[in-house]
């Protein structure tokens, strides 16, 4: 052992610092006045995740892997699985322990663009020839609805409760786009 790695052991047993000088995996701690933090604790601007995985319902896969979506969506809270994603720290960024890691509670949350304003406009204004259930994906009963011109109007009606009411979503089970 190095006289200086002495020194520092004997300051980290009468200080109390928790200080390694090689890291070597996320048991290893930090100086705690130090600039380095956890890899894991590093905030979405520093670390790029992988989209959660879609097992297409395969629940046996789920409790193999540990981790995946069997289902995506979901309109409320309780509605929506999580999981683990891995996530790599970017490059050029310093932290100590794992630079790849698992992030937990990741919502299994799909957005294709769907927008719940602009949906809602389209069904006021031309729910009568089926365009906000073109929008949506549901191309068939969007050619009933344009076919019988909203139903004579009672289709188009019974459209504007369903989408108000959160029934009538995107096709492909995602969730309205949060953002404009």
């Amino acid at each position: 052992m190095k006289v200086a790695e002495i020194i520092i052991e004997i300051l980290i047993g009468i200080i109390g610092l928790s200080y390694c000088l090689e890291c070597s995996g996320e048991d290893c701690t930090s100086d705690p006045n130090g600039p380095l933090v956890n890899c894991s604790l590093l905030s979405d601007d520093f670390i790029h995740c992988d989209p959660p995985i879609d097992l297409n319902g395969n629940v046996s896969a789920k409790q193999l892997l540990g981790y995946g979506c069997v289902k995506f969506g979901g309109s409320r809270y309780g509605e929506v699985e999580t999981t683990s994603v891995v996530c790599r720290v970017l490059s050029g960024i310093d932290c100590f322990g794992n630079t790849t890691f698992f992030k937990t509670n990741i919502p299994c949350i799909k957005y294709t663009g769907h927008f719940f304003p602009s949906t809602l406009l389209y069904s006021l204004l031309l729910g009568f020839f089926g365009v906000d259930r073109f929008c949506l994906g549901h191309t068939g009963t969007a050619f009933g609805k344009l076919l019988t011109i909203g139903g004579l109007g009672v289709w188009w009606i019974v459209d504007i409760i369903l989408l108000v009411t959160g029934n009538l979503m995107p096709s492909d089970g995602s969730n309205w786009n949060p953002y404009f």
